[in-house]
């Protein structure tokens, strides 16, 4: 059973950020989350970190100038998901207007696996590129880097991955979390890495009077990209990564985005003018990892790059097709999962790692993330690489994490005790990847299971639901949702949940899974619905829940939207 609890307030320094003009309810927001000064507020473009600091980034510039100088060919290596899209299509669409001769390869993900590998390399070797540039990937492509330089193919690499202990011997690297980088944002995602690169590309450009007889481009033209990208990818939200969100939330507000952006808008039927990152991370998103889940990424970032609205429309059609696909794989994904859970003593275990032969590689992340969300454990969930290999093949595992316990450092720890077992592995605190042979996964799951009961404790296992406390009536209307809604909210910096205890005047179930709650305190009533709920309420709760608007018939209200319930 979770515990709702509520988050440290700091109510000195909620009152300073009032003092300076910050709204009360959200300076005791801000105050809960860190925030003491409301120059940690400043989401204006001058507030963003030097591109100089990160390391890598002016190599990376006259690298990129030389060739764009010299009309050579340049070749960007993307990852498959939704921050790589972005970072793939940002690359080439300000590269482009530098003048760089420039395309893109996305590997398929069900055919070559992860990274910069030697496969990749001979296919991209094809088109006879002077340099590759990955995005999102590559540095623990040590073997691919080799290859590429075999062939004099030079390698930029533009990562934000925690690198191993080898490092690739490419020409240029640029990561915040690799040695000797003293960027202050380890946060940024592998867009905002992106990003950087061509803000130093710019100013070496402008350097050298590239821009003397043409117009210098604006590279606030892609921060609609580097905001989508940062929320999709579930980075922290420090204060550099704040800015750009915010900066890129303000332009799609205001009608200036990509035509990808804006069809993809328009097929999930959200209004870009009230856009949130909410719409960046569960709308857009999904749709776009869609893609690369279940068919060629490739089709994800054409959606992106495209200039023409019509073309962005039809590509985003497919692209909410495949979602809707995937949402269905998903289903049957997780009822074979509870069945699997139903033969294993979960609740004496600190990690679960689930395997079931008919699974979709593509879909075991999701998996993994939604049986950590509901058992509060470290859980990986694992695919076979090939669907026909009938046992004897590799198992491809996605892992997702609680807080505690580094995924990533825990396999670390697991190859350094059984050095024979993961064939590659890579990922980040709260998620990460593998392969491993499949008769192997006894082994791994029994390893695994020593290891996090080794790094946690029973403390970290039990979860609890962090909260803001109770919320004023005040506030629990139409104006208190816009008023939230026009904030910075993600990883590491959590939307506003509130806390309160309530009368159960009636509840319903809606489509067999939506638990529809009439609340009651005082004399104010409340609607309420929880998603997918367990247990029906008593009479008479203690409720978790985000505010959010209802629409129904053209009229709007205010709804609590319950993520956790407990009856008193």
């Amino acid at each position: 059973m979770a515990r709702i609890v509520v988050r440290e307030g700091f109510p000195r320094a909620a009152q300073r950020l009032i003092d300076t003009g910050v709204h009360p309810l959200l300076a005791r927001l801000y105050a809960a989350r860190g925030i003491s000064a409301r120059s940690e507020l400043d989401y204006g473009f001058s507030a963003l970190l030097d591109p100089a600091l990160l390391k890598g980034s002016e190599t990376a510039a006259r690298l990129l100038a030389d060739a764009i100088e010299a009309g050579r060919r340049l070749l960007i290596v993307a990852d498959y998901d939704c921050d790589g899209a972005t970072a793939c299509a940002l690359g080439v669409r300000a590269l482009r207007a530098f003048g760089a001769r420039v395309s893109y390869l996305v590997p398929n993900r069900f055919e070559y696996g992860y990274g910069l590998t030697p496969e990749i390399v001979r296919l991209a070797a094809a088109s006879k590129p002077h340099m590759i540039i990955t995005v999102d990937n590559g540095i623990a492509s040590v073997e691919g880097v080799a290859a590429a330089r075999a062939l004099g193919i030079r390698t930029l690499i533009t990562d934000h991955h925690l690198p191993g202990n080898l490092l690739p011997e490419a020409d240029c690297i640029v990561n915040p979390n690799q040695p000797g980088c003293e960027f202050p944002s380890k946060n940024l995602a592998g867009v905002g890495v992106m990003f950087y690169v061509m803000l130093a590309l710019r100013a070496e450009l402008r350097r050298r009077g590239a821009f003397a007889q043409r117009p210098e481009p604006r590279m606030s033209d892609y921060l609609d990209l580097v905001a989508l990208g940062t929320v999709a990818d579930v980075v922290r939200l420090d204060h550099n990564n704040r800015v750009l969100v915010a900066q890129g939330l303000a332009r799609i507000r205001q009608g200036k985005m990509q035509p990808g952006l804006r069809a993809l808008f328009r097929i999930a039927g959200r209004d870009p003018a009230q856009a949130t990152t909410f719409d960046l991370g569960y709308v857009l998103g999904p749709r776009l990892n869609a893609a690369g889940r279940l068919a060629d990424m490739a089709l994800g970032i054409e959606c992106l790059i495209t200039d023409d609205l019509g073309r962005a429309l039809n590509i985003a059609r497919q692209l909410d097709d495949l979602n809707r696909e995937r949402r269905v794989i998903e289903s049957q994904m997780q009822d074979q999962a509870w069945l699997l859970i139903d033969d294993i003593p979960a609740g004496e275990r600190a990690s679960l790692s689930l395997f079931d032969p008919g699974w979709h590689q593509g879909v075991v992340g999701i998996i993994a993330s939604r049986l950590k969300d509901r058992l509060h454990r470290p859980v990986f969930a694992f695919a076979r690489e090939n669907a026909g290999d009938g046992g004897d093949g590799i198992l491809r595992g996605s892992g997702r994490s609680i807080p505690g316990l580094h995924l990533r450092d825990a396999l670390d720890l697991l190859s350094k005790r059984a050095p024979d077992l993961l064939l590659r592995f890579g990922g980040h605190a709260a998620a990460a990847g593998l392969a491993l042979r499949e008769r192997d996964f006894a082994r791994f799951d029994a390893l695994f299971e020593e290891a996090v009961q080794s790094l946690l404790t029973p403390a970290d296992l039990q979860r609890t639901v962090e909260t803001d406390g109770a919320l004023e009536a005040a506030y629990m209307s139409l104006q208190g949702v816009q008023l939230l809604n026009g904030e910075i909210w993600g990883q590491g910096f959590p939307a506003p949940l509130f806390s309160d205890e309530f009368s159960v005047d009636s509840q319903r179930v809606l489509k067999d899974k939506h638990l529809k709650l009439a609340l009651r305190k005082g004399a104010a009533r409340f609607d309420a619905i929880q998603f997918n709920f367990r247990d029906s309420a008593g009479p008479s709760v203690h409720a978790a829940y985000r505010l959010a608007v209802n629409e129904y018939n053209g009229l709007q209200s205010v709804q609590l939207v319950i993520e956790h319930l407990q009856p008193l």
